[in-house]
């Protein structure tokens, strides 16, 4: 026996809170600690491998786990499985006390860090938003294989889950982009925006991404107002100010200059760059700090001037972007960027701009001014919440945000800074009570034959170009294997076309094909029932089990990896082959015919397994694969255990064709939709 007896000198700060420690408890690793948390304090969020328990011993408190708040008080005794977010706040007059227990249990951790998201985001919305498209042109394959792709297949894959999880994104009206192709195709903004923005729907459309709400935020009719509301938000929270700084203007024209208007080098990482954002390091510049500046107006050499602006101190909410960040899914680029951005110290942001396109506030501004396109942002994403419950019958205020409310967010990485630094900050100050539970998934640029894929220098291959039936699912899948997630990637017409009829139709389909041929040669074109196992064949039933664990992974929310997805479907196709060919041997063998038929059953539940695991990614393929061996469950539910198809289903595999090439019909040179989208 051991006694501990509680020294208050014991006590030292420890997850910004004072923690007592008490020494090993029986078993590996295990160990606890006193801790007190005063009035009005709280431990930061963290999470850990460790498996932990609170007892609460004195005081009154709140629990947040996964931004979900639990009351607590003396005698209350909260478990928390390994990477949970949790943090403990004092609610009372007293300093709240409690016994903590935690210690290491590998097959605990192990388990819970397979999870994919069902299990925090359960009895929750989950509002996915891809960043809205400029309206400037069409979606591109570089666009598609980002922010749409990616949340489509990320809300298709909670739904089979289970999760109310929805698409949302909209048309950007607002861009100063717009009025730069409204004046090289000689019209006007709305016009512009109107046209690409049903453009850009019919697109989304081509490609299966089905979102569940679309706003278009010139023509919304409550948009204009809100917006104005939420900015009267911000400038009452006294932080955002009327600030007069340094700006640029056209030599020739006097015109102020932002966004598309300048250009030069950045002066953080000195790359090429455009106004207000670097694509290439992802710092926001104020324009007048851009080396080599030219205006893209006139050949006259940029003037320096003043402009006062309502602008926001951003090098004052470094702590709130910090701890915002410890709370969710935040990619280790991510994170430095924000430390990169803050290390610069005094930065005032500019949040209106001079300018004719846009919303103006309602407060008094210096001449014609709108909101920034990109704090706007801020508030669509709320709005288009708030639009969604609207037509669902839920009571979804952007005027009100909730705290159940969990938001998961795609974009480039050219967005990052105004996601996930800028964002929570303007979130903290209009709405100071809501704690925004946001997520974040980053991907890098998809480049075009080795340059960047490009709207407004028409750089581009267009959905429309290459998009039909038969080709979406292919399409798909060669987007989602090749796009780029942690490092830029480069798309290639001949390569996708390679891809498609060497993998997806040589030999994807082809085993199909063949499997299908067999049953209806051997089973009368009905699926057998597992006959006599062998090691082998119940290790390959172990190999299909591992290969569905680790697809869950990279489609969840953690994990999540549509590279890593495809990785898998390949390996898994492959593996099937392997097996196949090595137990063809047994095929009309009278003494083998048990073990043949465990065989074709294993085979099936491959298939079935395929048709699962493709559902998010390839829906349509998925959807004829099912319908081929006589299940339609495969593809609505999502299933943790492989298991064998139904003895007796029919299967007509054998005539089945599953996928085209992309582009081959309609170009014979695979060089030629490159050329003509240019």
């Amino acid at each position: 026996m051991k006694i501990t007896t509680l020294d208050e000198s014991a006590y030292s700060a420890a997850f910004g809170i004072e923690m007592a420690p008490v020494g090993s408890l029986a078993g590996p690793g295990g160990a606890a600690s006193f801790g007190r948390v005063l009035p009005g304090g709280e431990t930061t969020p963290h999470q850990h491998d460790e498996a932990e328990a609170f007892v609460i011993l004195k005081g009154a408190g709140e629990l947040v786990v996964d931004n979900v708040i639990h009351g607590v008080g003396p005698g209350s005794v909260a478990v928390f499985e390994p990477f949970e977010t949790h943090t403990l706040r004092n609610s009372g007059g007293v300093p709240l006390e409690f016994l903590d227990l935690y210690g290491r249990d590998p097959a605990r951790a192990a388990e819970a860090a397979k999870k994919t998201g069902k299990e925090r985001f359960a009895d929750r919305p989950v509002f996915v938003f891809s960043t809205p498209p400029t309206p400037n042109g069409d979606l591109h394959l570089g666009h598609l294989s980002g922010p749409y792709l990616g949340a489509d297949v990320f809300v298709r894959f909670q739904r089979m889950n289970g999760v109310a999880a929805y698409h949302l994104t909209g048309s950007d009206d607002f861009q100063s982009y717009v009025v730069a192709r409204a004046n090289q195709e000689n019209t006007d903004p709305p016009r512009v925006a109107a046209h690409y923005a049903s453009e850009i729907r019919a697109t989304l459309s081509l490609i299966d991404i089905m979102v569940d709400q679309f706003t278009v935020t010139g023509t919304d009719p409550t948009y204009r107002r809100g917006l104005q509301n939420f900015f009267s938000r911000l400038v009452g929270s006294g932080a955002v100010q009327r600030r007069k700084g340094e700006a640029l203007f056209d030599g020739a024209t006097q015109k102020y200059l932002y966004e598309v208007d300048i250009g030069g080098l950045c002066p953080n990482c000195s790359a090429p760059t455009g106004g207000n954002i670097c694509e290439e390091c992802g710092e926001p510049n104020l324009c007048v700090d851009i080396v080599n500046a030219k205006s893209k107006l006139s050949v006259a050499a940029p003037a320096h001037g003043t402009a006062e602006r309502y602008s926001l101190p951003l090098h004052d909410f470094r702590d709130t972007v910090m701890a915002h960040h410890r709370t969710g899914k935040v990619s280790p680029r991510l994170q430095d960027l924000a430390r990169r951005v803050f290390a610069r110290g005094e930065f005032h942001l500019p949040v209106t701009h001079p300018a004719e396109w846009g919303v103006p506030p309602v407060e008094p501004v210096e001449g014609r001014q709108v909101i920034w396109v990109w704090p706007e942002m801020a508030y669509g994403f709320l709005h288009g919440i708030a639009e969604l419950g609207r037509r669902h019958g839920q009571d979804w205020s952007a005027d009100a945000p909730q705290r159940e409310w969990k938001i998961v967010h795609f974009f480039g990485y050219d967005n990052s800074f105004y996601h996930t630094i800028l964002y929570p900050v303007l979130y903290a100050l209009a709405y100071p009570d809501w704690s925004c539970d946001i997520e974040y998934n980053v991907n890098e640029f998809y480049l075009l034959d080795g340059k960047k894929f490009s709207t407004s220098r028409r750089h581009a291959i267009w959905g429309k170009d290459i998009l039909s039936p038969e080709t979406v699912d292919a399409v798909r899948y060669y987007l989602a294997l090749t796009r780029g997630e942690t490092e830029r990637t480069n798309f290639e017409l001949k390569s996708c076309q390679a891809v498609v009829s060497g993998t997806l139709i040589e030999r994807w389909q082809t085993w199909l094909n063949g499997l299908g041929g067999r049953i209806a040669s051997h089973f009368d074109g009905r699926a057998p029932d597992a006959g006599v196992w062998s090691p082998i064949q119940s290790a390959f039933l172990a190999r299909l089990q591992t290969r569905l664990d680790t697809i869950a992974i990279h489609y969840g929310a953690d994990g999540f990896s549509l590279n890593g997805v495809m990785r898998e479907l390949n390996a898994l196709v492959d593996d099937v082959i392997h097996f196949t060919t090595t137990h063809q041997c047994l095929s009309g063998n009278s003494d083998a015919y048990d073990e043949w038929r465990t065989v074709i059953a294993l085979e099936l539940a491959a298939v079935r397994l395929l048709a699962q695991c493709a559902a998010p990614v390839m829906p349509r393929f998925a959807g004829k694969l099912a319908e081929a061996i006589g299940t339609d469950d495969a593809t609505s539910h999502w299933s943790d255990r492989v298991t064998l198809l139904r003895p007796g289903a029919k299967i007509t595999l054998a005539a089945a064709c599953f996928f085209a090439v992309p582009g081959a019909a309609s170009s014979g040179d695979a060089g030629q939709l490159v050329r003509s989208a240019r």
